[in-house]
């Protein structure tokens, strides 16, 4: 099973797509990207910490490539937003790819450049090492689907 993990505005519904994705094993909502290990879902939206709102996904390679979710990734939210996703604005709603290897980079950079082109050189979405992800409260977990029954 490999990981990633992705900021795209509030991580709610993007959570829920990948969730549905064949081939992802498992979805957890979290924090990355900030300035301390630990953090809460207040302290984020204070905006103080760094950390940007964030799906960790556990997928099955063989089924599901990285490259496959990054183009799912460039086509459920706005990479052409700074620090924002429609309503939600603040840098913990940015559009951030986190790798923890030198290839999810480079496959990164070639995506980014690929939607770059479709969108005019717009992209606004962020490349960087994936640091201090923590996981989000247990209410953030699943929230669609618990709001669903």
């Amino acid at each position: 099973m490999q990981k990633c993990y992705l900021a795209l505005g509030c991580f709610w519904k993007p959570e829920e797509s990948f969730r549905h994705s064949k081939g992802v094993v498992e979805t957890e909502v979290g924090y990355a990207g900030g300035n301390s290990q630990k953090t809460t879902y207040e302290e984020v939206c204070e905006g103080n910490t760094g950390h940007a709102e964030t799906v960790k996904i556990t997928y099955d390679e063989k089924i599901i490539s990285y490259e496959k979710i990054l183009e799912v990734f460039f086509q459920i939210h706005d990479p052409t937003q700074k620090d924002m996703q429609y309503p939600d604005v603040g840098t913990q709603y940015r559009s951030e790819i986190f790798y923890d290897n030198e290839n999810q980079k480079k496959i990164a950079i070639e995506k980014k450049e690929f939607f770059s082109k479709k969108l005019d050189g717009k992209i606004e979405t962020n490349i960087s090492e994936i640091k201090n992800y923590c996981k989000a409260e247990d209410y953030h977990q699943k929230y669609i689907m618990k709001k669903r029954r």
